[in-house]
């Protein structure tokens, strides 16, 4: 499923235009992405847990080369699905 096949369905089940779903999608999106960048936890009951975690640094390996190289520290996004999310797709 594309963004665009979710906000026809968004628009389809809300009885809404597929302009006014794109811009809930949008802002859902970017509401999400700056609590994250804060490093705040959002939660979705039911569906899952998105939020920022640290990844240390450490060693690696060029796979062209195999030369070893740093990986440095960074922050990436995790997501932990919900029990009924879990169980829907089970």
């Amino acid at each position: 499923m594309t963004r665009e096949d979710l906000v026809a369905q968004a628009a389809n089940d809300a009885g809404v235009t597929k302009a006014k779903a794109n811009a809930v999608l949008v802002s859902v999106m970017n509401s999400i992405t700056d609590a994250l960048s804060k490093g705040d936890k959002v939660t979705l009951v039911g569906f899952g847990t998105f939020q920022a975690a640290r990844r240390a640094a450490r060693r690696g390996r060029n796979p062209q080369t195999g030369q070893e190289i740093n990986i440095p520290a960074t922050t990436v996004p995790k997501f932990k699905p919900g029990k009924k999310l879990r169980e829907a797709v089970c």
